[in-house]
């Protein structure tokens, strides 16, 4: 598989503030995220369940790394590590 051009392999997930975690996650396809995590809305969407500072519900504050990493929902396991849009988000305050 090619890597795009602006893909930075310097940044990694672990070395990261999860900036991604307070992204709105539409939930897609069924992964197996956990019921208490999920929230519907009055049309029947689903998304990812956030606490009040906007962070995702499913992320573990003292590891900074995701508490269903397993069953994350699509949008989260498309999301490229160090790819364009993991750059965008890591420079917004």
């Amino acid at each position: 598989m090619a890597v795009s051009s602006d893909f930075d392999p310097t940044i990694s997930c672990d070395r990261c503030a999860a900036k991604c975690c307070r992204l709105e996650v539409m939930l897609i396809t069924d992964t197996g995220v956990p019921e208490r995590f999920i929230e519907v809305d009055e049309w029947g969407s689903e998304t990812m369940s956030r606490l009040d500072d906007g962070w995702c519900a499913a992320l573990d504050r003292r590891s900074m790394s995701c508490s269903i990493y397993l069953n994350r929902p699509l949008i989260c396991r498309e999301f490229d590590m160090g790819g364009p849009d993991c750059q965008e988000e890591r420079l917004r305050p």
